[in-house]
């Protein structure tokens, strides 16, 4: 295991990759927007749908807020309801190998327990804006596993990921579906290809919910290291249809199925 620590992860580059696990899309009701957005690879399967940004170091707009916590959930403030979900995802880090102003390759050194945590705000017209809200809207665990192979038959493939929500009931509940990390849609080298080309031609347009990520690492000055998150699980009925309040704890955890091992990531929501 190794220590990642949230004052390094400030230099560090923010994104993640939308529609790498089937039907998370359909039950957190985002499907309808990629309705515009096609594989340009020509992939056979269910290639994910792009690539987002949710951190961007130096960046005037919001993205440039460090978004990241081991322990909180910040609720925005808002005058309106607002419905938070827990994104249980797989956090994976990253050197950066530049070519010019373009991505060369992505080197995996470590993985852990991500919050990708989302407001579900329908008609948004970036995925970004619902990622990044300030301070506290994202979770990373304080310890990563030290992996670089992330073959089939490598060190990962007996990792899995769940997720848990304990409430004002007391009680723990499942909220994500337990699941392997090799369910992934897209996962190892097959998943790191196809980042680097959409690092390298994803522009984005009005049209979709998606943007120029190459740009954006660019323009943060090409940092030598990222966190991607690789996409959210299918959440279980309990998940699906519950949003975050105040007072609730949220729990992701990556772990081995071979040892005691695991990345845990525990998080307290809090209002604004």
């Amino acid at each position: 295991m190794m220590d990642i620590e949230l004052a390094e992860l400030r230099n560090w580059f923010g994104f993640g990759v939308a529609g790498n696990f089937a039907g998370h899309l359909e039950q957190a009701g985002e499907a309808a927007d990629f309705v515009n957005v096609a594989d340009p690879t020509g992939s056979e399967g269910p290639a994910p749908k792009g690539i987002f940004p949710w951190y961007a170091p130096g960046s005037d707009s919001f993205l440039g807020e460090f978004p990241l916590s081991h322990d909180t959930i910040t609720l925005p403030a808002s005058d309106t309801p607002l419905n938070l979900q827990i994104e249980p995802e797989v956090g994976l880090a990253c050197r950066v190998v530049w070519r010019g102003d373009t991505v060369a390759s992505l080197e995996p050194f470590a993985l852990g327990a991500f919050n990708d945590c989302s407001i579900r705000r329908p008609n948004a017209p970036k995925i970004s804006h619902k990622k990044n809200w300030g301070p506290a809207s994202k979770g990373v665990a304080r310890q990563f596993f030290d992996i670089s192979d992330l073959t089939p038959d490598g060190p990962t493939a007996t990792l899995r990921l769940v997720c848990y929500l304990h409430g004002a009931d007391g009680r723990q509940h499942e909220y994500g579906v337990d699941s392997p990390l090799l369910g992934y849609s897209y996962y190892g080298e097959v998943l790191l290809d196809w980042i680097t080309e959409r690092l390298a031609n994803q522009k984005g347009s009005p049209e979709t919910p998606l943007e120029d990520v190459g740009a954006l690492m660019v323009a943060a000055g090409h940092p030598e290291h990222v966190l991607i998150g690789i996409g959210a699980t299918r959440y279980t009925a309990l998940g699906e249809s519950t949003y975050l309040s105040p007072g609730d704890e949220a729990i992701v955890r990556v772990y081995d199925t071979a040892s005691e091992a695991a990345s845990e990531l525990r998080q307290t929501v809090s209002g604004s």
